[in-house]
């Protein structure tokens, strides 16, 4: 995957909803405080870190040079 659409996915779908605070920044709060227990949560929060991953996986394998695809 083109690492231009990792990042717009991202800054998009990765800190969505913007106000109060990032959704996946709200989730990772609740893992780190132990919080983290009802399914819909645990949903959120592999779908706001996913983006997140891969643009770190991605970016990863580009510094270490070794192939993506």
């Amino acid at each position: 995957m083109p690492l231009s659409i990792l990042i717009v996915l991202s800054l998009t779908l990765g800190l969505a909803p913007f106000v109060p605070e990032p959704h996946v920044w709200e989730k990772l709060k609740m893992l780190a405080s132990g919080a983290l227990t009802d399914p819909v949560d645990i949903f959120d929060l592999l779908l706001h870190g996913t983006p997140w991953l891969l643009l770190i996986t991605r970016l990863f394998f580009q510094v270490t040079g070794k192939p993506t695809e």
